[in-house]
C-alpha cells in the first residue's frame, strides 16, 4: 500500500511539516462542504480532483447539466482559493492562460497573507 504523505522542508525554518495528498472523494466533499468560501486556501490536489470530478459528471446525460449548474460555484471558489495557495489573488482566475499556469504550480510551504498551507 502506498502512503500518500508529503514531507516539505522549509529552508528558513526548522519544521517539517508532514501533509497529505487528498483523495477524489476527500477534495469533492471538501469542496462542497466550502461551497462558497471565498476564502482560505486549497491545495492543488483539493482543487483538481474536485475538477475532474466535476468534467466527468458533466458528461453523464441529464445529470451533467445539474452537476454543471450546481456545481459552477464551489469550481470558482476552489479556483479562487486554489490562487491564494499560490500568493495570488483571486481575480487572476479570469486570465485564461495564466490561471492555469497558476492553478497547476506549488503553493507556499509557509504561511501567507491568505492563511497557512494546506495539504498537497
Amino acid at each position: 500500500m502506498v502512503d500518500n504523505t508529503k514531507f516539505i522542508f522549509s529552508l528558513n525554518s526548522i519544521n517539517i511539516l508532514n501533509l497529505k495528498i487528498m483523495s477524489l472523494s476527500d477534495s469533492v466533499k471538501a469542496c462542497l462542504s466550502k461551497y462558497a468560501t471565498f476564502e482560505g486556501r486549497s491545495s492543488r490536489s483539493e482543487y483538481w480532483w474536485f475538477w475532474l470530478a466535476v468534467f466527468i459528471l458533466s458528461y453523464i446525460p441529464f445529470i451533467g447539466i445539474v452537476v454543471c449548474l450546481g456545481c459552477m460555484i464551489p469550481l470558482i471558489a476552489a479556483g479562487v482559493r486554489r490562487l491564494h495557495d499560490t500568493d495570488h489573488c483571486g481575480w487572476w482566475l479570469i486570465c485564461p492562460i495564466y490561471d492555469i499556469i497558476l492553478l497547476a504550480t506549488d503553493g507556499d510551504s509557509g504561511n501567507n497573507e491568505y492563511g497557512i498551507p494546506t495539504c498537497d
